[in-house]
C-alpha cells in the first residue's frame, strides 16, 4: 500500500510540474478574450473585453441550455443585471461580427 502512495505522489508531481512549465504558475490561458466577475455573482455581473475585435454580442445561457439574456455592442466594461435570474449555474458565449463564438465561461449566481 506504501508503494501505491509513493506512485501516485510522483505521478501527481510530475503532472503538476508539467502544466506549470507550459502556461506558468499562476497564468490564464492564452485564449481568453473576455474577464468577468464577481463569481459568484449575486445580482451585478462585470464583463471586461480584453483582446476582443468589435462590435461583440454576449449571450447567457442557463444551465439547460436556454437563452435567458442578449447584450449585443458590448463595451469595454459592461455590466450585466442578474437580478431577474434565478440561483444557479449559467454559460455565457462572446460571439464576433460574424456569429463565431471567440470565448465562453460559466458562472454562478447565489442570492
Amino acid at each position: 500500500m506504501r508503494i501505491f502512495y509513493i506512485m501516485l505522489s510522483i505521478i501527481l508531481l510530475i503532472s503538476t510540474q508539467a502544466k506549470s512549465q507550459a502556461r506558468g504558475p499562476l497564468s490564464e490561458p492564452d485564449h481568453k478574450v473576455i474577464k468577468f466577475y464577481p463569481n459568484p455573482a449575486i445580482s451585478y455581473i462585470t464583463f471586461e473585453l480584453v483582446k476582443a475585435e468589435k462590435p461583440c454580442t454576449l449571450q447567457i445561457y442557463s444551465f439547460l441550455g436556454r437563452m435567458v439574456k442578449n447584450v449585443a455592442d458590448i463595451q469595454d466594461k459592461t455590466t450585466v443585471n442578474l437580478s431577474d435570474l434565478n440561483r444557479g449555474i449559467y454559460t455565457f458565449q462572446l460571439k464576433d461580427e460574424g456569429g463565431r463564438i471567440t470565448d465562453s465561461g460559466i458562472f454562478q449566481v447565489i442570492k
